[in-house]
């Protein structure tokens, strides 16, 4: 059963009377029926269409958020092939939060790893809603070494609200493992394309996105803190969230105004979880091609580029002073 989101009411409306109205053609087989349907189907696709062309940063915040997108093991299942999982940090336990090992991504050798939320309630226990401890970042350190190591590309999936905040996440190091995870990115020397599935969540996002090329989803959010807490500091009212999200600039769209991503994946109509199949798809295409863009460069360049990637982020360029007028 298909979970819809608080301002897709209208369209829950028009899609439970067509399932029923199907339910009900297959059984008698009326033509009147058969006529209701393509009207209604029809005035769901419009609504569709109306709705998610104008959201606005708190409901693309939702759409991020939604169960049923892609977790990073559908990403593997369908774009990696002989994939071999690698586990634990080698210091002190596996983080099932953050997930890679070796595979090729369509066809090409490559080091994939990413943020794991799970489905079921039972896996979202076990892969602690995607928030990684120090040992998740820790091993997403051991796994660029590899990928520098056999000279294999790095594709990161991110998708978590942050880092684990608990007191034993904090007391093993937790600042520190993130900003090694950060260090490494930027001094890797093989290519590497970090895509934003869903909620990228400050710097428990960042340990494992700062890539050469930094893709997002449509739908998907990106900020240094989520909207709740934003509204918690700023205005001591975590009901606030949606002005703190228009504020925050957290959209696709408003980080590649910014310059703070490089491009913007298309996502079906209707958000990723309608259509996870094509939205999967949609990623391998624009990872693949960011890839590509990448080939034949040699460490030194790829690290160059991606110092100068972050150094010219939030960088003001100076007008040309006007002559005095006389």
């Amino acid at each position: 059963m298909r979970t819809y989101l608080d301002f897709e009411k209208s369209i829950a409306e028009i899609e439970t009377k067509i399932e029923e109205l199907s339910a009900l053609a297959e059984s008698s087989g009326a033509e009147a029926m058969g006529i209701e349907l393509s009207r209604l189907k029809t005035k769901s696709q419009k609504q569709l269409e109306e709705l998610y062309g104008k959201l606005d940063p708190w409901q693309k915040t939702q759409v991020a958020r939604h169960p049923e997108r892609p977790r990073f093991r559908d990403y593997v299942a369908a774009l990696v092939t002989d994939f071999t999982e690698l586990s634990g940090d080698r210091n002190f336990a596996e983080d099932p939060a953050v997930l890679g090992g070796l595979g090729r991504f369509l066809g090409r050798p490559t080091l994939v790893m990413g943020h794991e939320k799970g489905r079921t309630t039972q896996e979202r226990l076990t892969h602690n809603f995607g928030m990684a401890r120090p040992e998740g970042y820790r091993k997403a350190v051991r796994l660029m070494d590899l990928a520098e190591k056999f000279k294999l590309p790095v594709v990161s999936f991110v998708d978590t609200t942050g880092a684990y905040p608990g007191l034993g996440a904090e007391e093993r190091g937790q600042g520190e493992a993130i900003a090694r995870s950060i260090e490494r990115c930027m001094s890797l020397g093989t290519p590497m394309v970090a895509v934003i599935v869903g909620e990228g969540g400050s710097g428990g996002a960042l340990a494992i996105a700062a890539g050469n090329k930094v893709l997002m989803l449509e739908h998907a959010i990106y900020s240094v803190i989520s909207p709740e807490g934003a509204a918690s500091i700023l205005w001591k009212d975590s009901g606030r969230a949606k002005d703190a999200a228009t504020a925050m600039k957290i959209t696709a769209q408003d980080l590649f105004a910014l310059g703070i991503i490089d491009g913007i994946i298309p996502e079906p109509m209707g958000g990723a979880h309608r259509q996870p199949e094509k939205a999967v798809a949609a990623v391998g295409a624009a990872v693949a091609q960011a890839l590509d863009g990448l080939d034949g460069k040699d460490a030194p360049t790829l690290r160059r580029e991606r110092r100068d990637r972050y150094y010219k982020i939030g960088r003001l360029e100076e007008e040309t002073p006007r002559a005095p007028k006389r």
